[in-house]
């Protein structure tokens, strides 16, 4: 069990290496390539838009496929994508780009699903647990990620096309990594109709929580991530103060998955949900103090944690939602929201930093993670008034 968790942690890692790469790259390809500057973010709004479509595909491949060879297909796709992603910055095509990073989407949403094939590695006593160890996996991505995007934008003669080579080996190395680990068994297929239908799974109080906290954490987090390197350039910082900016926004993101699952484990998902609900206003606090390096590093870093504690949770509150036979669209809804959300938020990300500024893009995201802190209290509220009825009956 604890190889094929670490192994999981590994692919993780590498994953978040793509998406860290994705994150730090795409708004700046797009804006070299754009026919109009508030354009720069399609490319990684097509990513999360890829990802949003693809949901509903890649929940079927696992039904077909089980988790190793979903999750083989998905970093088959990723090589591919990377590669036409290279092709399209050699020819300076910006349509062919943003296509690349939608069909890129696909590997991000199958690779959405580690997180929930860790809780099937390990007993129910360790799934948070599980589920925060692979989380920590991403560790990997937060160093790599940038310091690859950095360190190979100038290999060849047009700039990131070396970068978008090195991520197709990446994904080669995820595939060589993927095919150690062991899944548990499959167990007998049930029909399409076993299980409760979704609109029933949809209806519970905390499938409703877990997957509105889940989205809107993961959107404010990408909003605010995907608008830095526009951001820090607009203010006159060099690429590779965004660079570092990153890697420790990430480190951020997926360093505290050493612990975080022991906190839910002790105190539960939603009072730990609420302390990050609490550092990334503190984070939107720090962004509106200023624009020097120390503020977006700071920010960044306290938006990392507050996400990590508000998905993490999230992903752990939902297991208790849905019955294994009901696993592939319980899981396939959660990460259509995400993804849905991601899309918004991306494609909002350019359009606001680069008319109206980091400020206002800050100020707007108030909303949404006060949005997160009332429904955590709402639920708090619904359990306290329904467990004595509970225990009563």
């Amino acid at each position: 069990m604890n190889r094929n968790l670490w192994l999981l942690s590994a692919c993780q890692g590498l994953f978040l290496t793509n998406n860290v790469a994705f994150i730090a790259m795409n708004g700046l390809v797009g804006l070299a390539l754009a026919p109009f500057g508030w354009m720069a973010t399609l490319p990684v709004m097509a990513y999360v838009v890829g990802g949003a479509l693809s949901t509903p595909l890649v929940a079927r491949t696992q039904r077909l496929l089980g988790r190793q060879g979903a999750f083989q297909v998905g970093l088959a796709v990723a090589v591919l994508a990377a590669l036409a992603c290279a092709w399209a910055v050699v020819a300076r095509e910006f349509w062919l780009l943003c296509a690349a990073t939608l069909v890129a989407g696909y590997y991000n949403a199958n690779a959405g699903l580690y997180r929930f094939a860790a809780a099937e590695l390990t007993g129910s006593e360790s799934r948070e647990k599980a589920v925060s160890l692979v989380m920590a996996g991403g560790l990997i991505g937060a160093v790599v990620g940038p310091n690859l995007a950095a360190g190979t934008r100038e290999v060849l003669s047009v700039p990131f096309a070396g970068a978008y080579l090195a991520l197709a080996g990446v994904a080669l190395l995820g595939m060589a990594l993927m095919a150690l680990v062991r899944f548990p068994p499959v167990a007998a297929r049930e029909s399409e109709s076993a299980g409760r239908p979704l609109r029933d799974i949809m209806r519970q109080p905390v499938f409703v929580v877990a997957a509105a906290t889940g989205a809107l954490s993961y959107g404010v987090m990408n909003l605010l991530m995907a608008a830095t390197p526009l951001a820090m350039q607009q203010c006159g910082l060099p690429f590779s103060d965004a660079a570092w900016v990153l890697e420790w926004h990430v480190i951020g993101m997926f360093a505290p998955g050493f612990f975080t699952g022991h906190l839910i484990r002790r105190f539960g998902p939603v009072p730990v949900m609420a302390v990050g609900v609490l550092l990334m206003l503190a984070c939107i606090a720090v962004a509106l103090s200023g624009i020097e390096l120390r503020q977006f590093l700071v920010a960044l870093f306290l938006l990392g944690v507050g996400w990590n504690f508000l998905f993490t949770g999230s992903t752990t509150l939902s297991l208790s939602a849905y019955a294994p036979q009901e696993k592939d669209r319980a899981q396939g809804a959660l990460n259509f929201f995400v993804f849905a959300t991601l899309a918004v938020s991306s494609f909002a990300s350019g359009v606001l930093v680069t008319t109206q500024g980091w400020s206002l893009l800050n100020w707007g995201s108030l909303a949404p993670v006060t949005a997160c802190g009332l429904a955590l209290a709402w639920l708090a509220r619904h359990q306290r008034r329904t467990t004595p009825a509970a225990l009563a009956g």
